[in-house]
């Protein structure tokens, strides 16, 4: 069943998704944040997007000072990923991917979501052939 594997993909009992919030709270507490403007948004806004948790994300960046996604292009480019992602034009997701030079902390995280996006939009086009032949 194609659409209970693109399902999965998105679950958020993916351990990849635990292990990472996990990781990024630990590393937050020890390192302690002098303000607000050192919170690492774009991280925190790209780990619900991994998760599939647009809600979550759109929440996130409504609630973020203005001056923050004007002095943080990174958080910016995430965002663009995540309006994509909204809209389901996954062409643009891959564009949004690609147009930004991520920083060494986030890059991993968006290389494993850009495998997710593909994993994703593979297990549709698969549904949609399911659907044909039927």
């Amino acid at each position: 069943h194609a659409l209970s594997l693109s399902e999965s993909v998105y679950s958020k009992s993916n351990i990849f998704y635990h292990l990472f919030i996990a990781f990024f709270f630990f590393q937050v507490s020890a390192d302690g944040i002098a303000s607000q403007n050192d919170w690492p948004y774009a991280i925190h806004l790209l780990g619900h997007i991994y998760a599939g948790d647009i809600n979550s994300a759109r929440f996130l960046w409504k609630s973020m000072d203005s001056a923050i996604k004007d002095s943080q292009p990174e958080v910016i480019a995430v965002w663009k990923i995540g309006q994509k992602l909204w809209t389901r034009d996954y062409g643009g997701v891959y564009e949004a991917v690609r147009s930004f030079n991520w920083s060494p902390e986030i890059q991993p995280i968006v290389a494993a979501f850009e495998g997710r996006v593909s994993l994703l939009c593979l297990t549709q086009v698969l549904s949609l052939c399911i659907l044909v032949i039927k």
